[in-house]
């Protein structure tokens, strides 16, 4: 029986592959040896030191139980049962690189699209300037943009329709992981001819719960964390599914709106809206990436998160 010869270990065959055959750094090093003819120029090739290199054929051999190389001064030469298992090794390698190959192929599949869920008021002011820096670092991968209330965006994460969504309501959607990206605050706003635009004292938040306003529809952001931080609402004066849209009806005079003040900035600036003051109440609210539970995000999904957070 040779030095690398030995029992056969009981239960051996009920041993997972991953016990019994060598790993593909093993392979590739052996294939070497047999096209170089020699274990040091193998190693070179394969990137390690001579005695690294010959540590990992003495240990493919013993975990084959069989001699693979014949070292002497003049080279390294392949036993039989080396030739065999090198031609087997080939194989696998091979088999290896397709696998690699098609591995990579879905990896730019992927990468190619993003699909983006997110409620009104982060679709609108802060997703173009991710997706311009997103851009910058994948000009390849195509980003589509899916605009709704957050509970939408939960219905398209959870629908496998979208890979990345954000919100802007008071709890993570069930169902979603999250991560909070930011805060917001929501203001009272109203147009410059509207008496609330000229009053001394600030809105009580009795005053505005019980106040008609333009509001979004249910469902939204906006309206989860206003309802919630008065304890119910009045019937609203209108119910409009866009920031824009209740925005415009603000500044026509319509009536008092509550909107972020992400969204009303440029507004406040030119005076077409006036900011009113509101006691005893806050108003501030957490912003959030959301993806379905347990998946976290790869690739684009990976980057643009990433760019929210910077």
């Amino acid at each position: 029986m040779s030095e690398t010869e030995g029992p056969r270990q009981q239960g051996e065959g009920t041993q997972s592959l991953a016990h019994r055959v060598p790993d593909l750094a093993a392979l590739e090093l052996l294939l070497a040896v047999a096209r170089l003819g020699s274990l040091g120029a193998a190693a070179r090739e394969v990137g390690i030191t001579q005695p690294a290199a010959s540590s990992r054929v003495r240990s493919m051999e013993r975990q084959l139980g069989v001699a693979l190389v014949d070292r002497s001064p003049r080279g390294s030469r392949l036993t039989d049962a080396g030739v065999l298992v090198t031609d087997w090794a080939r194989r696998v390698v091979e088999a290896a690189a397709a696998f690699d190959a098609g591995a990579r192929a879905l990896r730019d599949r992927r990468d190619s699209r993003l699909r983006v869920a997110a409620s009104m008021t982060i679709a609108e002011y802060l997703l173009p300037g991710w997706l311009l820096a997103l851009h910058a670092e994948r000009p390849d991968t195509a980003v589509s943009l899916l605009a709704g209330n957050s509970a939408k965006v939960a219905e398209l994460l959870l629908g496998g329709d979208a890979d990345l969504g954000f919100v802007e309501g008071l709890a993570v959607p069930k169902g979603l992981d999250a991560v909070v990206i930011g805060h917001d605050r929501l203001i009272v706003v109203t147009a410059p001819g509207h008496p609330w635009a000229r009053r001394r004292r600030p809105v009580s938040p009795k005053e505005l719960a019980g106040t008609p306003l333009i509001l979004r529809e249910r469902g939204s952001g906006t309206r989860q964390v206003l309802d919630a931080a008065l304890g119910g609402l009045a019937r609203p004066l209108i119910e409009l599914s866009s920031t824009t849209a209740v925005k415009a009806s603000a500044v026509s005079g319509a009536g008092p709106s509550v909107l972020s003040e992400l969204a009303v900035r440029e507004e406040l600036a030119l005076r077409r809206l006036v900011a009113v003051p509101v006691d005893g109440v806050s108003l501030r609210r957490d912003l959030r990436a959301v993806w379905p539970t347990g998946h976290r995000p790869t690739g684009p999904a990976r980057d643009l998160l990433s760019l929210t957070r910077a």
